[in-house]
């Protein structure tokens, strides 16, 4: 059986799939479709991140394809529809790179309230700002606002609490009865109220249609004033021009995007030098800890069920 892996996988997970499997590991084939397409042809099992592609023309491309292992847990890059059309399994890695994400979180939002950390070109050339930095501000006594409250969410939201923040979260798939909410020490809001009372806004939720553009001008013109915004979830979340408006302005003191409308975002995007703005290239999930467990859970996954299915 023949194992296509489109992007970046832990080596020692790759190992142990070459060990009963005919495995075709090429991390660049993301970038270029043809040869993506040619590889899937005889492929029964194809394992991706974020950036393959895997959409109705490569599925009926790929006619013996079994089994699909996502690198992370996202699906909008498979079109799961066609998958299940087609009898094609899709694993997410759920939970594996959840504290990955939820530590970059914290990081972003202590940096953020802060403001301290774009000093370190003035302080090396000569200057000392240390008046115009002395307004940061401390996460203790600030409210976390959670858009989602799924593992992810739940996971910041204990770090959160253990620096001494408030926690709040907005999410309609899950009742305010839930016992859930006092075993975490966390309030339930609507969603216009959590942005009117967070000091950080920290978004948890899937891109759908109902999500699509969910913080628009109106809902960013609606947070506190000085809030700042996190963004790991995805790009099409947030409207980045209105975002962007809101930055410039003052509005917002801050705001922390791993995710972008689109990947990977192009020279001369309306982000390019925005006051107190970070940009990561989709990374918050990733790091040395969490690669080897998001690649070896999908490994494991991916080659229990072709030797089942043998």
């Amino acid at each position: 059986m023949r194992i296509v892996i489109s992007e970046f996988m832990d080596a020692a997970a790759v190992a142990s799939l070459r060990g009963s499997f005919l495995v075709d590991y090429v991390p660049t084939l993301v970038d270029d479709r043809e040869a993506l397409l040619a590889a899937v042809a005889d492929a029964q099992a194809l394992i991706v991140r974020n950036r393959t592609r895997v959409d109705a023309d490569l599925i009926a491309r790929a006619s013996q394809l079994r089994v699909i292992g996502r690198l992370g847990v996202g699906l909008d890059n498979i079109d799961t529809g066609a998958c299940e059309v087609s009898g094609i399994e899709v694993f997410p890695a759920t939970g594996a790179n959840a504290l990955a994400v939820a530590e970059y979180v914290i990081c972003a939002a202590m940096i953020l309230l802060r403001g301290a950390w774009h000093a370190s070109a003035a302080v090396s050339g000569g200057r000392w700002p240390r008046a115009a930095l002395s307004d940061g501000r401390e996460a203790a006594g600030k409210t976390l606002g959670l858009i989602g409250f799924g593992g992810i969410g739940q996971l910041a939201a204990g770090r959160a609490a253990a620096l001494g923040m408030r926690v709040v979260a907005s999410d309609p798939a899950l009742s305010p009865d839930l016992p859930l909410w006092k075993e975490q020490a966390v309030r339930p809001l609507p969603l216009e109220r959590l942005l009117a009372e967070s000091d950080v806004v920290s978004l948890h939720v899937p891109l759908t249609e109902a999500t699509r553009g969910l913080l628009d001008a109106s809902r960013i013109a609606a947070m506190k004033a000085g809030a700042v915004l996190i963004n790991t979830s995805r790009g099409g979340i947030i409207d980045e021009s209105a975002l962007v408006a809101a930055l410039r302005q003052g509005h917002l003191g801050g705001a922390a995007l791993d995710v972008f409308k689109q990947e990977p975002l192009p020279a001369g995007s309306i982000l390019a030098d925005v006051p107190n703005l970070i940009l990561t290239p989709h990374v918050a999930g990733v790091t040395a800890e969490s690669n080897v467990r998001v690649s070896s859970m999908i490994a494991e996954r991916v080659a229990r069920f072709l030797s089942d299915d043998a």
